[in-house]
């Protein structure tokens, strides 16, 4: 029995009074109508093309649907894309791999600028790729030239994460496990690759999905995927059914490949546990490997990055006057880049309330919106393309093949991207400010204009920027939502190389990718 001078020990209140930490979300304020009425908005535009899809595909029935989903066609498609997804994404785990360990833990001779080399693929759109080895060696037309264009375009997804990883890995392990007589192959396969291993999983993921999701390569190469056969299926017939049923098969192969990675990544912790700092990792001395090291670094920029820009500088070169059209070229920058900025602007307008309650309200209603934003990552651009042309035909004549409906896909594809770069601002603002706000009488929608809004603008900002580069660079779903005699960069490119005119393509190709640079550079030269 308990002495009455005993002290009581309760768990009614474990944690020490005082504000939550800087950015964590907040379980007992919910977010007010100011937030969540745009929110639901949003969440309810991401979702839209997933639902109507699914009501098209089985318009006329489930028996239809799943003759459409069982012809050998549609087998021979799975196969195709899946082949191609593989074969991509091996060679950018080899490419990805091999590079951050290059650039990050050996002694490279100019590492720092190789690492800057590395990553100027993600600025070359896949078409351009293609485009320009098509132009060069036309045999590689087909799986080949297909998987040379993507895997150029899209290793530098495995790089990045792997790179960050192995900056970021204690060497103790390493270091011990070479002193129990492991040579550096040995120690690399053992220690250092499994730790590697979310990294890499989830680069690969990306791959993946770009993959699946990629129309301009494989169209232009002539190689039929997927997303080819939904647009020669939307195109070649008047029963868009078929194309729909294709679509949904998609959109599982996206979230079945999503479940996969998140099962495959496992529950072993990769964290370093130990007190004190991780200390840098010792350069391992390359010896008499560094010139085969340079040639493997140097042959990747140079397929990736140099022969690119080579080819578009020789067609600009052989063009003449009439290929050229200045006046026909200005033109079609200025629609780019008017298109680009509205979907940025709506994009970016739709993740703010999103992205402040998934930063700052914690519970189910936060975690559905912020999940249903989302949706549009595993979606490919034909697919959500698709699902607007069938919504708008039936319920919003009025937008079909005019700009605000290509503006909404816009926002259905990149608000991901927008919601991201959000959320990650608004955590880092301090939210005791908005107490302060809120403890002075200021309302919901005050306080998010005066206090939330400015603070986290920077980030909000480069999701802004991010956001108009992959809105200038959407191919297949302009194609499908663009107003009839509109033409962007992508689309004029995509036109001019499938009818052979490689010299009247390349100034598009090279204005495009001026026009992208330009934000990209901003937001590195601007990174934190």
């Amino acid at each position: 029995m308990t002495a009455p001078d005993s002290p009581v020990r309760t768990r009614r209140d474990p944690r020490p009074a005082g504000p939550a930490p800087a950015g964590r979300g907040r379980a007992g304020l919910r977010p007010s109508w100011a937030l969540m009425a745009p929110a639901c908005l949003a969440a309810a535009l991401a979702v839209l093309p997933l639902g109507y899809l699914a009501v098209r595909a089985l318009e006329r029935g489930p028996a239809f649907a799943w003759d459409v989903v069982a012809d050998e066609r549609t087998g021979l498609l799975l196969l195709r894309s899946l082949g191609l997804t593989a074969a991509v994404v091996a060679a950018c785990l080899v490419l990805g791999v091999s590079l951050a360990w290059l650039t990050v833990r050996t002694a490279l001779p100019g590492a720092r600028a190789w690492s800057v080399l590395v990553t100027l693929p993600l600025a070359v759109p896949s078409y351009v790729a293609a485009f320009a080895w098509l132009s060069a060696v036309p045999s590689l037309a087909g799986f080949t030239g297909s998987a040379l264009a993507l895997t150029l375009v899209s290793f530098p997804y495995v790089y990045l994460p792997v790179a960050a990883a192995l900056r970021g890995t204690d060497p103790a392990q390493e270091e011990v496990a070479r002193s129990l007589g492991h040579g550096p192959l040995r120690t690399f396969l053992r220690v250092t690759l499994p730790q590697l291993r979310p990294a890499a999983a989830g680069g690969g993921l990306l791959v993946a999905l770009y993959v699946l999701s990629d129309f301009g390569a494989v169209s232009l190469m002539r190689y039929d995927t997927f997303t080819r056969g939904i647009f020669t299926s939307y195109r070649a017939s008047f029963d868009r059914t078929p194309a729909a049923a294709l679509s949904a098969v998609l959109v599982v192969m996206t979230v079945v490949l999503v479940a996969a990675e998140a099962r495959t990544r496992g529950r072993a912790g990769h964290a370093r546990t130990g007190t004190g700092t991780a200390r840098p990792a010792v350069l391992a001395r390359l010896g008499g490997t560094r010139w085969p090291a340079l040639g493997w670094c140097g042959a990747v920029v140079a397929a990736a990055v140099a022969f690119p820009l080579g080819t578009l500088g020789y067609w600009l070169a052989r063009g003449t006057s009439a290929t050229w059209a200045p006046a026909t070229l200005a033109d079609t920058a200025l629609t780019t880049l008017g298109v680009a900025a509205a979907g940025a602007a709506l994009t970016t307008l739709l993740a703010l309330p999103v992205g402040v309650i998934a930063a700052r309200h914690r519970g189910r209603a936060a975690h559905l919106l912020e999940q249903a934003a989302y949706a549009g990552h595993a979606v490919p651009g034909i697919t959500v393309g698709l699902a607007l042309v069938f919504f708008a035909v039936r319920y919003a004549r009025p937008v079909y093949q005019e700009l605000p409906l290509l503006v909404c896909a816009y926002a259905v594809l990149f608000l991901p991207v927008a919601v991201a770069a959000t959320r990650a601002a608004v955590l880092q603002a301090p939210p005791v400010l908005e107490d302060v706000a809120r403890s002075l009488g200021r309302s919901p929608l005050r306080v998010l204009r005066d206090v939330t809004v400015p603070l986290a603008a920077p980030g909000v900002a480069a999701g802004a920027a991010l956001t108009f580069v992959v809105c200038m660079k959407e191919l297949p779903a302009t194609l499908l939502l663009r107003p009839t005699g509109m033409d962007t960069l992508a689309t004029r490119l995509w036109t001019e190389t499938g009818a052979g005119s490689f010299a009247a393509a390349a100034p598009y190709a090279a204005v495009l990718i001026l026009l992208a640079a330009v934000p990209s550079y901003l937001l590195g030269r601007h990174r934190p």
